[in-house]
């Protein structure tokens, strides 16, 4: 048995010698509950921020430890640090006792640290195969890639890890969650002894998550220590045998879990009561009258069919359903993402051209997206640059913008999402933390006065505290006579927010259901295609 367990984490597959630094292979100190990653007064800047502030991290073989904290203290960093992604200013950092190598990722890799990310690395146009074997694929002995061999081991991982997937498939085609599997995949075929996940529920489903947690279980019998990141308190509490919380860059905690409660664990991440931080306005009622955003017959071939809806002035109607029963692409086709898509789309009774998105916002539409590195902004850019970006792109320009002007409106809109200073400067947006990021998507749309905003997976990888300032900031548009369309896996998100939630399955509005009828076990039923 237990050599069943261990094959789930040595999978090795590169048929030639490792370059550099062979891999740290374990000592006594990798016996379970002995300590495999110890982190210490690890420090790091960024031009004028302070990312880490003396942070340290210890993780024993054979456990799930919980990374918590807000947006912003300092957790991604952390992270990039151990993965070989980032080069601290200072840190002593050992594995199995011996120094790691730092700001140097292959060389980490195969020391044994593997990190899957919450956005996706792989290559979309890869199999999947090719991308679990990325850089160890089986060469011929005298010429070229055995693509048969490399795809045998490839599905050899896979089944190991209880995944079904066509290894020939293409990645870009695959659902997010079957994205996340192949991740995941490719860290283990790595033959990682410590396995980080960074959000890595955010896209799936309850019962994908289910199996991913079985998988962690399974590794944690077999000795590999994972490093475990999410804000859902609920996740922390069933997977995780300890946690560390950072704030403003300091670990301020290091405990079992058993001995926290979610109010405690929130306490230590905010400084504050769980109260104060999970207080978000409660949705009131639409103001009533026509709609503003009247939908009907809104098809996209093979993914929604003929759904129709109305959404009347500062009333807020939840989408909810499963990963792929068409949520997201409803929201797309209603905002001019959908080129093949049909129906009709009116906004206070006159026809909305959705034949680009740039129609739709000259129409008064606006879309925030899931993934708000890949589609919300460019990283690149600062964030002035993004805050404006939307506003400007409906006006033509016969000169150089107003710089003042641009500036006051961005401490306007700063101020009314409540951002850091740091947020605000002329750094790249890359620079900031998840939640800070996720309201300058938001404040980027709010700038366009627009009259319905759609929201997909709004508050996705965000702390509790961001939660509760993106809940009352909706609250005060839908006050304002803002029609708001909120998609969310998270149902007691729905139920927080939303006036109606309308459950969809396999592409269709299955259920309507009020605010006074909506719960969790309802919404499930529906979603789950019961009827």
């Amino acid at each position: 048995m237990a050599a069943l367990q261990v094959s789930l984490t040595r999978i090795v597959v590169s048929s030639s010698p490792p370059q550099a630094v062979a891999p740290t292979r374990p000592t006594d100190a990798s016996a379970p509950g002995a300590e495999l990653l110890v982190a210490d007064d690890v420090h790091k800047h960024y031009g004028g921020v302070r990312a880490l502030r003396g942070a340290s991290l210890s993780v024993r073989a054979g456990e799930v430890h919980g990374l918590l904290g807000e947006n912003g203290s300092g957790k991604s960093t952390l992270l990039r640090i151990l993965s070989g992604q980032a080069l601290p200013d200072r840190a002593r950092v050992l594995l199995d006792g011996r120094p790691l190598p730092l700001g140097d990722a292959t060389r980490t890799l195969r020391a044994g640290i593997a990190m899957v990310s919450q956005e996706t690395t792989l290559v979309p146009g890869l199999s999947v195969a090719e991308n679990i074997m990325l850089g160890r694929r089986t060469e011929r002995r005298w010429y070229g890639i055995d693509w048969a061999d490399t795809r045998r081991q490839a599905a050899a991982i896979l089944e190991r890890l209880a995944i079904t997937l066509d290894v020939r498939a293409l990645a870009g085609g695959l659902r997010p969650d079957e994205q996340q599997m192949v991740e995941v995949a490719r860290a283990l075929s790595a033959d990682a002894r410590v396995l980080i996940l960074d959000e890595p529920t955010s896209s799936l489903t309850d019962d994908e998550t289910q199996a991913l947690f079985a998988l962690v279980r399974r590794l944690r019998g077999a000795g590999v220590a994972t490093i475990f990141v999410s804000h859902r308190m609920g996740e922390i509490f069933e997977l995780t045998d300890r946690v560390t919380v950072l704030r403003d860059g300091r670990t301020v905690a290091a405990r079992p879990t058993a001995e926290l409660t979610p109010g405690a664990l929130i306490g230590l991440m905010v400084g504050t009561e769980m109260q104060q931080a999970t207080a978000p306005l409660q949705a009131g009622h639409a103001t009533g009258g026509a709609a503003r955003l009247h939908a009907r017959g809104v098809t996209v071939p093979g993914r929604v069919h003929d759904v129709s809806l109305d959404v009347a002035p500062g009333e807020v109607v939840g989408l909810a359903g499963l990963v792929g029963a068409g949520r997201s692409d409803l929201l797309r086709a209603l905002f001019g993402l959908e080129p093949g898509a049909e129906g009709t789309i009116e906004l206070d009774g006159a026809p909305v051209d959705t034949s680009s998105p740039a129609a739709a916002m000259r129409s008064g539409l606006a879309y925030v997206p899931a993934d708000r590195k890949l589609l919300g902004l460019v990283l690149d850019m600062s964030t002035r640059e993004n805050l404006m970006m939307a506003r400007t792109a409906r006006t033509g320009r016969l000169r150089r913008p107003r710089r003042a002007r641009e500036a006051q409106l961005v401490r306007e809109l700063a101020g009314r999402l409540r951002m850091s200073g740091t947020a605000t400067a002329g750094a790249p947006v890359s620079s900031l933390s998840g939640g800070n990021q996720q309201k300058v998507v938001l404040a980027k749309w709010m700038g366009t006065n627009p009259k319905v905003l759609l929201l997909d997976e709004p508050t996705r990888g965000v702390d509790v505290m961001a939660k509760g300032e993106i809940y009352r900031l909706l609250a005060s548009l839908r006050a304002q006579g803002l029609a708001l369309v909120v998609s969310s896996s998270e149902t007691p998100e729905l139920l927080l927010l939303c006036d109606r939630v309308l459950v969809m399955y396999r592409g269709r509005i299955v259920a309507g259901l009020t605010r006074e009828q909506a719960t969790e076990a309802r919404i499930a039923h529906y979603a789950t295609g019961h009827p």
